[in-house]
């Protein structure tokens, strides 16, 4: 791609990305929004954490895109100890350290 194709996109972006903030945090961001918009916005982290997550879990690019038995296992660990203990700091530091501790055995 050339130049100004990369900078079309990045400035398209940025404008769009700031318009959509606008939008909710400028024009709205002082009325309350009504009970049904609330209860969908909860779920926006929700589902954001595993849209990031999930790829670099099951296609990780230290491994040319094949799934880690180490990655795995960490991502399970950090699922069930978030869970069981409904703590995301737990459950962060037990996949770090499986993860970590699944490298150094499995490598």
């Amino acid at each position: 791609m050339d130049k100004f194709t990369v900078w079309t996109v990045i400035l398209s972006l940025a404008f769009g990305s700031f318009g959509l903030r606008f939008l909710f945090i400028g024009l709205i961001g002082d009325r309350t929004l009504p009970d049904w918009v609330m209860r969908h916005l909860r779920y926006t982290a929700v589902a954001i954490l595993p849209g990031l997550v999930i790829p670099l879990v099951l296609w990780p690019a230290g491994t040319g895109g094949e799934p880690e038995p180490a990655r795995m296992a960490a991502a399970c660990v950090t699922f069930a100890v978030g869970y069981w203990r409904k703590s995301v700091l737990l459950a962060v530091i037990a996949g770090a350290i499986t993860l970590y501790g699944g490298l150094y055995l499995l490598n």
